[in-house]
């Protein structure tokens, strides 16, 4: 062991606050989770032993070792996921399995689970709190669906299933990583660049490694980024070199060394045996045992509104922008391939709305972003945020933590924002996790529950020479969606950690404040207030910001059919799909693509080897929640619609009683109770049809 990681010195082992990011190393990870175990075992030997079946006494002790569980082996994830090396692959991979079989042991303690058992059919129910009895009930349902029924050869097939899974969705996920970072597509000449705006060519310069590469010059370097692979396929003039290009990203991680078709197979077949051995009949619906969602049919049922409502507009938007490429005499104007399809959407856009992506990016500096964002939150829920100084060091330069302060100036809450793409060592996409919750069982120094702690990560474009990051429009959507996953784990005022932020809040109703946040992009008051121009300061145009409402619902058809057939594909895979069974993977994508899908596809797309959320994620089964969440959003937007989005004492109002509600009771409260307490009653489907064009 070198001197680095004596335990003293462990940043994994920080008692409280948050871990020291730039004083890690990968050489932390095996001391560090061994003294962990090693603390967490004794604990469970108390509970299961000693401990009375009270709150105080059990259900406490075992939110410490839950909330000691996620903090240390969470920063180890965490880490895997934005600095990710070979050296913490092989630490995270050596202590894997003992963690595993910590929480599998300890979700399956039968004494612990007699204990709950007691205190929910005791007297002393009764005097527990609503968030209290949600707490325990979860610990229940978690521990039925984690396999406390099950005995002698089950239980122990149970557990070398969830090895096995903990292991594959690891391997997944590298391999989708390692894909990742290995394509790339040099160019050099000016014709073979011929149509990409001056931010992917600055972009792709700076990827190139080679020193004094330009912009206007190159050579440039296309990757698999999105940052990089988006741009591409929307404006590249050279056809071949799109095909190229979406071939790739289509077809990641699906040969060779890193081909995670077997991998698929693998994690579906551990998964139908785990859930028989749980006793239903298929993994969908163990996932469906634990969302809001009331089972299968229901949510098939949605599905299947949104594909009758979103294909005949679909299958017109394709025609569109098929006859528009024919108009301007493109050879594939015939008959589009899919790799034509994102560069054709894009023209047809830019002529009918008269305004490109590119020509909106300078209005969108990233410290104007949040500075509006931030001026968002204040207006809607009485918080400001600000820039902390002398704060935690993040675990990159670019990372920056931020505190919320309540309208008295007491910080509540902090979040790191780690923003922009690097292939070398973080996954794509963008997501919100946490460091800390909010509990009273760890209070501050000086008073009050502790304060929880966010990350915020998202891979955008990132800022090139001396110019700052500047943001496409869909970036900055992606901004607000994360920060209000954000806000529901920080503003919450649940004490109990077990059900407090995003804790506890069922998966299919954890986007509604993300996708609730989107909809202030397209509120003039807020948009225009954070849009200025990075050079000038000039405010975004009013024409440009009436075009952005008008293009809003621009391909809803084709983008709804898209999110349907990943929810549908993710649900037939997980209920009726059989390993090593008469149909298999690629049928199967097929015969969803055939009912949801319009146009010519790509016979080689091999994209389930890179669909991390269902497969490395915690989405499997549950895909759909994008848009089970989403007719929650939009309804509850419409909130603020009723009360006047001109009047802001009444926006100001409504967003209180958001805050007070959805943002507030995180998952001390039933999500469909918690919607009745903000909107007043159920939700309905009428909002997100009208604002996605489909009504």
């Amino acid at each position: 062991m070198s001197e680095a990681s004596t335990l003293p010195d462990n940043p994994l082992l920080a008692p409280t606050g948050v871990a020291a990011f730039r004083q890690f190393r990968a050489d932390h990870v095996v001391p560090g989770v061994e003294a962990l175990l090693e603390e967490v075992e004794a604990q469970l030997a108390q509970l299961e032993g000693s401990a009375a079946p009270t709150w105080e006494g059990l259900v406490e002790g075992i939110e410490r070792v839950t909330d000691r569980m996620h903090y240390v082996w969470g920063l180890v994830g965490h880490l895997m996921s934005v600095q990710n090396t070979p050296e913490l692959r092989e630490a995270h991979d050596a202590m894997q399995p003992k963690v595993v079989e910590f929480m599998t042991r300890f979700g399956q303690s039968r004494p612990i689970f007699d204990k709950l058992t007691e205190l929910r059919e005791g007297a002393g129910w009764s005097q527990l709190d609503d968030a209290q009895r949600r707490a325990v009930e979860a610990l229940l349902l978690e521990a039925r669906l984690g396999g406390v029924g099950l005995q002698g050869a089950e239980k122990d097939r149970y557990n070398q299933l969830q090895q096995e899974l903990a292991e594959l969705s690891t391997r997944f996920a590298n391999h989708v990583l390692d894909a990742t970072k290995a394509f790339q597509l040099d160019l050099t000449t000016e014709e073979e660049v011929a149509g990409l705006p001056d931010s992917l060519r600055a972009l792709a310069a700076q990827a190139s490694g080679v020193e004094g590469a330009t912009a206007e010059a190159g050579p440039w370097r296309i990757t698999l980024d999105f940052p990089s692979f988006g741009p591409f396929l929307k404006h590249s003039r050279r056809r071949d070199l799109r095909e190229q290009v979406f071939k790739a990203q289509r077809r990641r991680a699906s040969s060779g060394d890193w081909d995670n078709g077997p991998l698929i197979l693998e994690i579906l077949a551990k998964r139908s045996e785990a859930a028989r051995l749980l006793g239903f009949e298929t993994w969908a619906e163990v996932s469906l045992a634990s969302k809001m969602a009331p089972g299968i049919d229901e949510v098939e049922r949605l599905l299947e509104e949104l594909r009758q409502r979103a294909l005949p507009t679909a299958e017109r938007e394709l025609e569109e922008m098929t006859a528009f490429a024919r108009d301007q005499g493109a050879p594939e104007g015939d008959q589009l391939e899919p790799w034509d399809r994102m560069f054709w959407s894009e023209r047809l856009r830019e002529a009918r709305f008269d305004f490109t992506a590119e020509e909106l990016r300078p209005y969108f500096p990233m410290n104007r972003v949040l500075e509006g964002l931030f001026d968002l939150a204040r207006r809607l829920f009485g918080i400001n945020v600000r820039e902390a100084t002398g704060s935690p060091e993040g675990w990159n330069s670019d990372v920056t933590y931020y505190v919320l302060e309540d309208d008295g100036g007491q910080a509540v809450a902090g979040f790191f924002l780690d923003a922009y793409a690097r292939s070398k060592d973080k996954r794509g996409g963008a997501w919100m996790n946490y460091a800390l919750g909010r509990t009273q069982l760890y209070p501050e120094p000086e008073g009050g529950a502790r304060r929880p702690v966010a990350y915020i990560v998202c891979n955008f474009t990132p800022p090139v020479g001396d110019q700052p990051a500047l943001l496409t429009f869909d970036e900055v959507e992606t901004l607000f969606h994360e920060f209000g996953h954000a806000l529901q784990h920080m503003l919450t005022q649940v004490d109990y950690g077990l059900v407090s932020g995003i804790e506890n809040v069922e998966w299919d109703a954890v986007e509604l404040p993300s996708q609730f946040m989107e909809n202030w992009c397209y509120h003039e008051p807020t948009l225009r207030g954070l849009a200025r121009h990075f050079e000038t300061g000039t405010p975004l145009p009013k024409e440009f910001f009436d075009k952005l409402v008008a293009a809003r619902t621009f391909h809803a058809g084709l983008m709804t059919c898209r999110q349907v057939e990943y929810g549908r594909t993710d649900l037939e895979l997980h209920h009726r799909f059989e390993s090593g069974g008469a149909e298999d993977l690629e049928a199967l994508q097929e015969r969803i693509a055939d009912l949801t899908s319009v146009g010519r596809r790509y016979d080689g797309d091999r994209y389930l080897c890179a669909f991390g959320h269902i497969f490395a994620g915690g989405y499997s089964a549950g895909y759909y929640s994008y848009k089970w969440a989403e007719v929650l959003s939009a309804d509850a937007f419409s909130a603020f619609e009723e009360a006047g989005l001109d009047d802001e004492s009444a926006i100001a109002e409504t967003g209180r009683r958001f805050r007070d509600t959805v943002l507030a009771l995180g998952g001390g409260r039933e999500p469909m109770e918690v919607f009745k307490d903000f909107r007043g009653r159920e939700p309905s489907t009428e909002a997100l049809l009208r604002h996605t064009g489909l009504a």
